[in-house]
């Protein structure tokens, strides 16, 4: 089956046929990411109500900008007591591209490393122009299950994913990314995932993502490492189910 590890199914319209879609396509498992207080509880229920939904609860980094540290920490224990009802802590990490105010975004990450550590599920890591920082902060708390989301860091720091074990996903935009095409080229496929980042990062560019597309990912994969497409989707979902 195809996967797709990163999405946000509750922006989407229409939801019953967006699963539908997916279907067809052989897309059977869809990880849809939580970013605040509100969307993490919409993607429980989404979860409960589709076989192929898996919930990611987390706090997007803005997000947790706009809230205390006691409401963050009410926002862990929610997502704590609901454990068994999900696969991943995310969407979480750090984002300087929108704030540069350094010292609580670290601080918030930091929180759910150590929820995801204690909970024992992989992290799904948003480091957007904090590429850096969010490698060196899951070293020093010596994470072992990560996800990086649509990671644009350089090579270098592509390495210390790859040497740490942990993972990348590739959206679909690496239909046109040169960046994404450079990393599916150097990385071992034992390192990759599949993300649509629904509703964003459409192949085409054609307006409104869904998970069905994720399949160009694959396809995408397949053409660079010149393997062919169920040699693929046989591998990712192999690590998927190494990682999950």
């Amino acid at each position: 089956m195809f996967i797709d590890v990163h999405c946000h199914l509750d922006m989407l319209k229409d939801i019953d046929s967006v699963i539908e879609r997916a279907r067809k396509k052989g897309v059977g498992i869809i990880v849809a990411n939580g970013i605040d207080y509100e969307t993490n509880r919409k993607v429980l229920a989404l979860s409960g109500k589709f076989k192929e939904v898996k919930a990611a609860l987390g706090v997007y980094p803005i997000d947790a900008l706009k809230m205390s540290s006691s409401g963050i920490d009410k926002e862990i224990e929610f997502i704590r007591e609901n454990a068994g009802e999900i696969v991943a802590i995310g969407e979480v990490g750090i984002d300087y591209k929108e704030s540069n105010e350094k010292e609580r975004q670290e601080e918030n990450f930091i929180k759910f490393i150590k929820l995801a550590k204690e909970i024992g599920r992989p992290i799904i890591v948003h480091s957007r122009k904090a590429e850096k920082e969010c490698v060196e902060i899951l070293e020093r708390m010596m994470a072992r299950r990560v996800i990086m989301h649509c990671f644009s860091g350089n090579m270098g720091l592509v390495e210390k994913i790859i040497e740490n074990s942990w993972f990348l996903s590739i959206p679909t935009s690496v239909a046109y990314n040169g960046q994404f095409q450079l990393v599916v080229k150097e990385v071992p496929i034992e390192n990759l995932l599949c993300e649509t980042d629904s509703p964003f990062m459409h192949p085409e560019r054609k307006g409104e993502n869904s998970p069905e597309n994720v399949v160009s990912s694959y396809a995408k994969i397949a053409e660079i490492k010149g393997l062919s497409l169920e040699e693929v989707k046989r591998k990712i979902e192999g690590n998927y189910k190494k990682l999950f």
